[in-house]
């Protein structure tokens, strides 16, 4: 099986029926009232219909090559490292910046204005989640 395609609308899949059968795990609720595990049902099942459309779409595709850069997927995971710390041991507005400016090395461009403009929209959001949802998120 080399065509990346495929693969991905499968991994998507593997994804979404992982969390899927997790969120089981909780009460579910009805669309009046949801439960705990509503919320990951639903988004994991937009997944996998995304998933299953890709395999499908894949089948009238011409089959791409899986490639692997290992130094992107090294710089991934230094920046998702990067943000866990920095939002432990600082606070999350750094974490968030850290995360943006980090992963853009693994582009095949990099912008500071582009880079601080998208992490500016994640703490814009952040913020909203905080005040708008109450999550206890440790921004400052």
């Amino acid at each position: 099986m080399n065509d990346r395609n495929l693969v991905k609308g499968l991994f998507l899949i593997v994804i979404a029926l992982y969390f899927g059968i997790g969120a089981l795990n909780y009460p579910v609720g009805r669309v009046e009232r949801a439960g705990p595990g509503f919320f990951p049902l639903m988004v994991s099942s937009f997944v996998f219909l995304l998933g299953a459309a890709m395999m499908v779409r894949s089948r009238f595709m011409e089959k791409q090559p899986i490639y692997f850069n290992v130094k992107n997927i090294l710089i991934i995971l230094g920046s998702l490292i990067a943000f866990a710390l920095l939002s432990q041991l600082v606070n999350m507005i750094t974490g968030i910046v850290a995360l943006v400016f980090v992963s853009a090395f693994a582009g095949t461009s990099y912008s500071i204005r582009r880079n601080a403009m998208i992490a500016a929209v994640l703490i814009a959001i952040a913020f909203a989640f905080r005040e708008g949802l109450g999550l206890q998120l440790p921004l400052y």
